[in-house]
């Protein structure tokens, strides 16, 4: 499913959210959100995780965003990077993405804004 030039795949669990298809792991970090995830919109997660990746690494060139976030028993596990059409530096870049994945400010953000609202009455997306 396509969403405003987005590609959403729904998988058991989770999303993976990119921007061309098929999604393609040029680059690539991982990380463990460590919370309950049935309290947690993935989907919600993956976009959040995309906007700050981009705006990590906007400038290199080629540079196509994708997120796959998976709900796991005891958390959520995320993999940011994704499609680099040009020449890059691929050590350089995914030292780029542990950093964004490991910053506690942004990972609080993320949780918070991922959390589900229980009067909204919303599903697992």
């Amino acid at each position: 499913m396509a969403h405003r030039g987005w590609h959403i795949v729904a998988e058991p669990g989770g999303v993976t959210l990119s921007r061309a298809v098929p999604v393609r792991w040029d680059v690539a970090a991982e990380t463990r959100l460590p919370v309950p995830a049935a309290g947690l919109r993935p989907l919600r997660v993956a976009h959040q995780v995309r906007q700050d990746v981009w705006r990590a690494l906007r400038r290199q060139r080629g540079f196509a965003p994708a997120v796959r976030a998976v709900a796991q028993p005891g958390g959520l596990t995320v993999r940011a990077g994704g499609r680099v059409a040009a020449a890059h530096d691929r050590v350089r870049l995914e030292a780029v993405l542990a950093e964004v994945l490991g910053d506690p400010v942004r990972r609080r953000r993320w949780l918070a804004g991922a959390a589900m609202d229980p009067r909204a009455g919303r599903g697992a997306r």
